[in-house]
């Protein structure tokens, strides 16, 4: 189910960093972990801190000698101020491994304002750091800060404080625990590896899935790396937002992020070291249009072609893949499973992406192709459990896709 690009997969190999380092080029970064900002949320889910230390849970795909972190006010309309920030290993819970947490800088500064509107990148700081390790992210905010930027289906644990600065301490006095990355957009290594944007909607972002396991596909993805080609060849970035659409904003419902064409720039092109794209998306807008007059199949494939178009003015290569089965979700109808089936075969027979994940034959019931397997089958018809997730992970085509991505 793929085609190779052999004239992208010449562009994308990356020079060695001694070679940099001897031409005087800037040194190279790669992204290993990350989240798509969205919201503000709606007034009364609004988070606030006041005089708090949130320590934020969350894993690398990649290893490093040396990180720094990506944080983002771009959906506030105040500024943010921040005067501590710290990082470490975390050895479980909300507990930092003793030795290992580092202070963040920000232009040489403990603290940074960040405009709104506007992301702020740390300088950065020594912290030796294996593939798939937990790290503890500490933000001290000494003012009162609400979280309007935010990724909200977290799937992860962390956790805010009492009242202080405790982001030096291996030990936080937790006040409540949440599961949402406020603020916190990525953390980078520093490795010249090809990263892999994974963008998509609530099946990227891992609805479904058991929390604190890292159970979504991108994750299970990860581990194949790590297992079947090595350590350290491919970073996996996970920008999936629940409930994201590719061709439409929902106004009503900010948490589910922009559009994936108008998001395209921040989420993909801005992630440090990105050399390959997976797109699984186009479900909500399928659902989310008229039952009895969907939109057509032909805007989605448009949009499609959009986003691999802006792909490759970069050199990057696409992975698509197919919709998932729905029977039996509350949304479905004949007439929205007709586009979806429609797409499908379009993907499957004009093969426009460089390479293809048939999540559609991976995910559904041979005995009933329109619905969900039911060992796959998170409760709802539409989003994978953990083991339906790693079937999806499982339908990547990863020694092709290494190829492509000059890993």
């Amino acid at each position: 189910m793929l085609l190779g690009a052999p004239v992208l997969a010449g562009a994308l190999v990356a020079p060695a960093a001694d070679a940099l380092a001897q031409a005087g080029l800037p040194e190279r970064w790669s992204a290993g972990w990350g989240c798509a900002p969205a919201g503000p949320p709606p007034a009364a889910s609004l988070q606030t801190f006041t005089n708090q230390t949130l320590r934020l849970i969350v894993r690398t795909s990649l290893g490093g000698n040396r990180v720094r972190i990506r944080l983002s006010n771009e959906m506030g309309d105040t500024e943010l101020r921040l005067t501590g920030a710290h990082i470490g290993l975390r050895a479980g819970g909300a507990v930092v491994t003793a030795g290992s947490s580092r202070q963040l800088t920000f232009g040489g500064r403990t603290g940074v304002t960040i405009p709104a509107g506007a992301p702020a990148v740390s300088d950065p700081v020594s912290l030796p750091v294996a593939p798939l390790t937990d790290l503890a992210i500490s933000l001290y905010f000494p003012g009162t800060v609400q979280a309007s930027t935010i990724h909200n289906a977290a799937y992860q644990a962390s956790y805010a404080s009492t009242t202080g600065d405790f982001g030096a301490q291996a030990l936080l006095p937790v006040q409540r625990a949440f599961a949402s990355w406020p603020f916190l957009t990525e953390v980078d290594v520093d490795r010249a590896a090809p990263v892999l944007v994974a963008v998509g909607d609530s099946v990227t972002d891992g609805v479904g899935s058991t929390s604190n396991g890292n159970r979504r596909w991108p994750d299970f993805l990860a581990r194949r790396i790590q297992s079947e080609l090595g350590s350290n060849r491919i970073g996996i970035v996970n920008r999936g937002i629940s409930a994201n659409r590719m061709l439409a904003d929902t106004p009503t419902a900010l948490l589910a992020g922009k559009d994936l064409l108008e998001r395209f720039d921040r989420d993909v092109l801005s992630t440090a070291g990105v050399r390959g794209l997976a797109v699984l998306i186009g479900i909500n807008d399928i659902v989310y249009s008229p039952s009895t007059a969907p939109i057509p199949a032909n805007d989605l494939i448009a949009g499609y072609l959009q986003l691999l178009t802006r792909a490759h003015l970069h050199g990057i290569p696409v992975l698509g893949a197919t919709l998932p089965p729905f029977l039996g979700f509350v949304y479905y109808t004949p007439a929205r499973e007709a586009v979806r089936q429609a797409v499908n075969a379009w993907m499957r027979s004009a093969l426009p992406f460089d390479l293809l994940a048939d999540v559609d034959l991976a995910l559904r019931d041979p005995s009933a192709p329109q619905r969900l397997r039911a060992a796959y089958d998170s409760g709802d018809r539409l989003h994978p459990n953990d083991a339906g997730y790693e079937a999806l992970a499982a339908a990547v085509p990863l020694t092709a896709l290494s190829s492509l991505m000059g890993a």
